[in-house]
């Protein structure tokens, strides 16, 4: 009874490792279609002498989903938290959660002010990020290139809760181009309500983020195959949106 117990466990496990890895392919699948569709319904909104694009709510999730989302994270995560057992792991994935919530609301604020007192152009700011997010998103498709490259974020310590703050929060989750892109959605926003659906966003996200790296243990033996997949076609879509944004913002600033 206690091998079929067992054996029912197993199966279980298995049953349920390989439907949370059909839903993240199934958002991968989602994230790169929403992109592909993306900018063709952005309608041009002038501010001062600028020319914006406004998205729909459904591109800026994807936006946000690529710059913030999981799939870069679970790698990173799992190194980090081997050898740990599973409340220490979750105890890292909501501090992570936490500090990344907190920076990034953190970052909005003080990017929106610095926006008005510097008078920084809304494009300028896109355009930033754009070359950040080309230039990280190439250097990632590129070291698929190089196997001799050491990738590993652990600790040769072991897994410690100062790993929650960096490098997991930072730069893991909240990346530099993952910021100016919220700071630009917000500056765009032209009221409260959409501020705030922005806001929601964001959190929905966060909240997947910890589901995954919740999951991590689970899905990784599965995911193994697949990651590497998806590193390379979200890597590939990354290095395109890079190109876009800084295409949208020079043609904002009447340079194309």
């Amino acid at each position: 009874m206690f091998r079929l117990d067992n054996f029912r466990s197993h199966e279980e496990r298995g049953i349920n490792t390989g439907r949370v890895s059909a839903l993240l392919v199934t958002l991968a699948a989602t994230a790169i279609y929403l992109f592909h569709a993306g900018f063709a319904d952005a309608a041009e909104i002038t501010e001062g002498n600028f020319q914006i694009r406004k998205f729909p709510l459904s591109h800026i999730f994807t936006f946000l989903f690529l710059m913030l989302g999981p799939f870069k994270i679970i790698g990173p995560f799992a190194k980090i938290t081997k050898g740990a057992d599973a409340t220490f792991t979750f105890r890292i994935a909501i501090l992570a959660i936490g500090f990344s919530s907190l920076a990034l609301l953190i970052a909005t604020i003080l990017g929106e002010s610095i926006l008005d007192s510097y008078s920084i152009p809304v494009p300028v700011l896109a355009l930033s990020a754009g070359i950040i997010l080309f230039l990280v998103a190439l250097q990632t498709v590129l070291q698929q290139f190089s196997p001799d490259i050491d990738r590993d974020v652990g600790n040769d310590t072991g897994p410690s809760m100062n790993m929650a703050l960096m490098p997991l929060a930072f730069p893991t989750i909240v990346t530099p181009y993952g910021i100016a892109a919220l700071v630009v959605f917000m500056a765009v926003s032209p009221d409260l309500q959409s501020k705030l659906i922005i806001g929601a966003i964001v959190l929905v996200i966060m909240l997947l983020n910890l589901i995954v790296m919740a999951l991590t243990r689970h899905i990784l033996p599965t995911m193994r195959i697949l990651l590497p997949i998806l590193g390379a076609v979200l890597g590939v879509v990354q290095v395109a949106l890079g190109l876009q944004i800084i295409n949208n913002s020079l043609r904002a600033l009447g340079i194309l």
